[in-house]
């Protein structure tokens, strides 16, 4: 992958990449028209869905139902909305086990939980139980079901139906455990033989008073290094997790060639190898190019929609369903979509209009005047500060560097660049201080301090100069680079805030400490479980 990867399948690549992310929408449901056998666009998240789907269902008189009917197969043009597929073949609710099981938090991560799965046919009647014991789950919550087609976008990939359901908790205690469990007609996780399926999630404390882990990364995939990172992130016992989007790489290059190939089966892949975390920790996720998928929707993001059930507290939680923004004991966490603001990657460069922008002014400024908030971070894809193959996206540092000096944001995590790299504090653009292993910076004194932790799982990329991380330092006055301007055009910077590279596999790991002196202690962990790099943030 080069820093020309552009996020969409199909499309010639010259022509793709003086395509908006609608443009290319619009090209592929024109050229595959003749192919897709009634594919149906991504569904709206909070849409009444597949009232016709379902009725089509009961009448067939199966409890589970595999994909692909014979409507779905007769080449007619596809109605608007999103419909489920519906097939003469039945299947016995009790064999159809779901899978990939993740967790998100809602607005409110002390009363709101979102859980969701996936199911390999459709089914009836799909709910979640939950309750205070594994043992009695009393409460039962219906779940919604937002189905996909996907037809062939690449070479020897077949036509794929998926089937996603989200159920929201709402009212629930704060600092609770509690015990779920995902059914439907004919497979009752509160069954005896079913206890086995049986998760867990705990809520966010009322008050600020407990320390807590979070972790985060971004530019996962599938691989047996992206499920060791999990492994060890799992045994960090977090409160939740960030992932700074490339979440899956179902478009596996992104280069926008002929020769591309988009693979929807990659995303159950996915799902199953997280599930082991996201099952009982909340999986955060944002969009990143890799995310915009254009078969779904003018956006890109029917696909993600889809997939995931995230807190609606955005500016626009249909047009941007990676954004928004919640607040877990002492520490404020916003989400964005650099894909709206990236010079490099322009292909949703501005769908928000602005919105989000604004929006995040108003939700800094917010964050700031709550009480007991002594801490805010805020993630995304694109890179705002490093030397590594993407570099520095411009359109990141024009649109939200001012608002992060602005309101002292503590730490920004970011992904895209598939290495570790930490700068010095950084505002207005230049390096404030030098922050070295171990010490201890004031962002109200000396700036903001980005990390790219893009190391999850897939192929690493390199740097312009040595590695240099704790127990190998290799420090360098500068670092040539350069950032990505307006067109689309790479402008050489030689830097000085690059202070950690780390060519490997990892992750972060922030612990919270409140108290009379709070604390932000942050740590990096390469995949072996080495320590790779350790700095902390200090309340102003």
């Amino acid at each position: 992958m080069t820093a020309n990867d552009l996020p969409n399948v199909g499309i010639p690549g010259r022509l793709a990449a003086r395509m908006s992310m609608a443009e290319q929408h619009a090209y592929l449901r024109e050229k595959l028209a003749p192919r897709t056998r009634g594919a149906r666009s991504g569904p709206s998240r909070r849409g009444v869905l597949y009232g016709g789907g379902l009725v089509a269902a009961s009448a067939a008189g199966a409890t589970g139902l595999v994909a692909g009917s014979d409507s779905a197969l007769s080449g007619e043009p596809a109605p608007a909305g999103p419909t489920l597929a519906v097939s003469p073949v039945k299947v016995d609710g009790s064999l159809v086990a779901p899978f990939g099981r993740h967790l998100a938090f809602g607005a409110d991560p002390k009363t709101q939980m979102r859980i969701s799965w996936q199911v390999p046919f459709a089914v009836r009647g799909p709910y979640v139980r939950v309750g205070l014991k594994p043992w009695d789950l009393g409460r039962k919550v219906d779940a919604e079901t937002r189905p996909l087609r996907t037809p062939s976008l690449g070479r020897d990939v077949p036509e794929v139906e998926q089937h996603y359901l989200h159920a929201g908790l709402d009212g629930l205690r704060p600092g609770t455990t509690y015990y779920y469990g995902i059914g439907h007609e004919g497979f009752d996780p509160a069954s005896a033989e079913r206890l086995g399926t049986v998760g867990s999630f705990t809520t966010a404390p009322s008050a600020a008073d407990g320390g807590f882990v979070f972790t985060a990364f971004g530019d996962q995939g599938v691989s047996y290094d992206a499920l060791a990172n999990d492994q060890l992130l799992l045994g960090q016992n977090p409160a939740f997790h960030l992932h700074a989007g490339d979440i899956c790489y179902a478009d596996s290059s992104g280069h926008g060639k002929e020769s591309d190939t988009y693979d929807a089966r990659v995303w159950d892949q996915f799902l199953a190898q997280t599930e082991s975390v996201a099952a009982r920790v909340p999986w955060m996720v944002t969009t990143g190019n890799h995310d915009m998928e254009a078969w779904y929707s003018p956006d890109g993001y029917g696909g993600q929609s889809a997939r995931w059930f995230l807190p609606d507290n955005g500016p626009d939680p249909e047009k941007a369903p990676g954004v928004y923004a919640f607040v877990y004991g002492n520490v404020g966490v916003v989400a964005l979509d650099a894909n709206d603001v990236s010079y490099e990657i322009p292909a949703n460069r501005g769908h928000t209009g602005g919105a989000q922008t604004r929006w995040l002014a108003r939700t800094l400024k917010r964050l700031r005047a709550t009480p007991g908030l002594d801490f805010v971070v805020v993630f995304f894809h694109h890179c705002a500060y490093s030397t590594s193959t993407h570099a520095s996206d411009g359109g990141v540092r024009d649109a939200w560097t001012g608002l992060f000096d602005e309101h002292h944001v503590d730490l920004v995590v970011n992904g895209h660049n598939h290495v570790y790299e930490r700068t010095d504090p950084v505002r207005g653009g230049e390096r404030k201080r030098k922050l070295a292993v171990g010490e201890t910076t004031v962002p109200s004194r000396d700036g903001t301090v980005y990390v790219t932790a893009g190391g999850a799982g897939k192929e690493l990329y390199d740097f312009p100069a040595p590695d240099s991380y704790e127990g190998a330092l290799n420090e360098r006055d500068s670092v040539r680079s350069f950032r990505w301007t307006k067109g689309r055009v790479r402008a050489p910077d030689r830097v000085e805030w690059s202070r950690i590279r780390y060519t490997g596999y990892s992750f972060l790991a922030v612990e919270s400490r409140p108290g009379t002196q709070p604390s932000l202690e942050v740590t990096a962990l390469a995949e072996s479980g080495r320590r790779i790099d350790h700095f902390a943030v200090a309340h102003r």
